[in-house]
């Protein structure tokens, strides 16, 4: 099926046969004729699909009527980063070069007195992050009850970068007879929740299973040391010994890709970074320079994981195992979009085996190991040992609450053994500093009934541990009632009348 069965406009037709796109993925093939038609919709594809184009194609095609007037726009878009706001006004600039619409793109680390003089003539489409659009309410200079179309693009980053509760906050501000597109790559329960809240009887869209990586990516994984030069050795070597047109190298800290970075570019290497502390000139100069081959390599925290459109991406390197397992989905899926092929490989040190094998549950699937079927075994067995102590002697088992069986013939005389018996001679010392404490405590009291217990396994010797003492010999039943410590009012005598 073509996009002349989808209810666009012959404008908007126009302009994508312009733009080169012949056939609709199939997320716009199922979206694109719901929001033409203006209800909401809820859509879930996994990242490279197209999600982009499917909520600005229906977009075109309903703003052809009508016009915005000043401070008040018609649609809005959400998006979690400045990166991905960009690249949908680059969007609209494309798809949109028929219309004679205006765009104000409110990001932050860019000047308030441009973005102003946008909203001040009309803008028909605003495209923002929800930082920056609430600083602009704030001021008075945007009002939002003139919205007739809202798009929340990429919700689960949203997530994750805590914008929920400014996006609850917004959606208050917005007319109850809008129109909603929510789009997801994943939809965890918070999501669900924003959803059921703020999209009234949606179409679902669900093109593909939730937190799947695109069948055109090969992925596999590298052993890699704990020590962090290690750990860049094997990096470099990786990078060496695959053809590599271009790659990003993704690191889970801030930190951690300026270390990277400065490492790769003294190694020769042709590289960038792109993190969160960067300021919004430099960030886009660093993707310019990525796009158009300046550079060959990208250092990057994941700030560019999400949405970022370079279609040809050759490589994926994970420096870090991510710590949300759906990040791995979205990393790499900066490779292999628009059904081309993509190699993703990531470092596993033996620490990161549990966080690995979350992500190889949610993708119902294992990863190949390039270092061959052993670096799984070995990895495995370094996490357990890491799991189950160093040498301490705490077992698995639950060395509290173990019993030890005494002689052969005398299983009448085994009690309880010492609490802390299993835990080495530390905990043997201070067992017996306790005994001795006791011990002289008791001393001035008569006769005392002993009872001797077996010791554990790891003590050297067995320990004797005083009994209560009491007023008179202790009857076979042990003691009762009070003891010796009855209290002395008791002890009156009473009259009899």
């Amino acid at each position: 099926m073509s996009f002349d069965n989808l209810g666009l406009s012959p404008k908007v037709l126009s302009a994508v046969t312009a733009a080169g796109f012949e056939t609709p993925t199939p997320i716009q093939l199922s979206a694109i004729p719901l929001a033409v038609a203006g209800k909401d919709v809820l859509g879930i594809a996994q990242t490279g699909t197209g999600k982009t184009a499917s909520f600005v194609l229906p977009m075109l095609t309903r703003l052809e009527r009508g016009r915005a007037r000043a401070r008040m726009p018609r649609t809005l878009i959400l998006e979690p980063t400045r990166e991905l706001a960009a690249q949908v006004a680059e969007h609209f600039e494309i798809l949109g070069k028929n219309h004679k619409l205006t765009v104000a793109l409110l990001i932050g680390g860019v000047s308030y007195d441009d973005q102003n003089r946008k909203l001040d003539r009309g803008a028909d489409v605003v495209i923002a992050t929800p930082g920056r659009l609430l600083d602009h309410i704030e001021r008075g200079k945007l009002l939002l009850n003139g919205i007739e179309i809202l798009v929340v693009d990429e919700a689960d980053r949203m997530l994750d970068m805590g914008f929920i509760p400014d996006i609850e906050r917004i959606c208050k501000l917005l007319p109850f007879t809008r129109q909603t597109l929510f789009f997801s790559a994943t939809m965890p329960p918070e999501i669900k929740r924003l959803a059921d809240k703020f999209l009234h009887s949606p179409e679902r869209v669900e093109v593909a299973p939730q937190a799947t990586a695109a069948a055109t990516i090969v992925q596999r994984l590298k052993k890699a040391p704990d020590d962090a030069a290690g750990k860049r050795e094997a990096l470099r070597e990786l990078m060496r010994e695959i053809d590599v047109k271009n790659a990003i190298i993704f690191c889970n800290r801030k930190k951690d890709v300026g270390i990277v970075y400065r490492s790769l570019q003294r190694h020769g290497f042709s590289v960038g970074a792109l993190h969160g502390d960067l300021d919004q000139h430099q960030r886009t100069a660093t993707l310019d320079a990525f796009r158009n081959g300046t550079i060959a390599f990208l250092a990057a925290s994941d700030v560019a994981a999400r949405g970022l459109d370079i279609p040809d991406v050759s490589h994926i390197f994970n420096y870090d195992v991510p710590i949300h397992p759906e990040d791995y989905i979205h990393r790499i899926g900066r490779t292999g979009r628009a059904g081309r092929e993509g190699f993703a490989a990531m470092l596993v040190t033996p620490k990161d085996f549990k966080a690995l094998k979350a992500i190889e549950k949610m993708l119902k699937q294992e990863i190949p190991w390039i270092d061959g079927a052993t670096a799984l075994a070995e990895t495995s067995e370094a996490s357990e040992s890491r799991t189950n102590g160093n040498g301490n002697g705490r077992n698995r088992g639950g060395g509290r609450s173990r019993r030890h069986k005494g002689p052969p013939g005398k299983s009448d005389q085994v009690t309880q053994p010492h609490r802390n018996a299993g835990n080495g001679n530390g905990a043997n010392k201070r067992d017996d500093h306790r005994h001795d404490a006791t011990h002289s405590q008791h001393k001035h009291h008569g006769e005392r009934k002993e009872t001797q217990r077996p010791a554990a396994h790891s003590a050297p010797a067995p320990v004797e541990r005083p009994a209560r003492p009491t007023a008179q010999p202790a009857s076979s039943k042990g003691q009762q009632g009070m003891g010796d410590h009855v209290p002395a009012f008791m002890m009156r005598p009473v009259r009899i009348p």
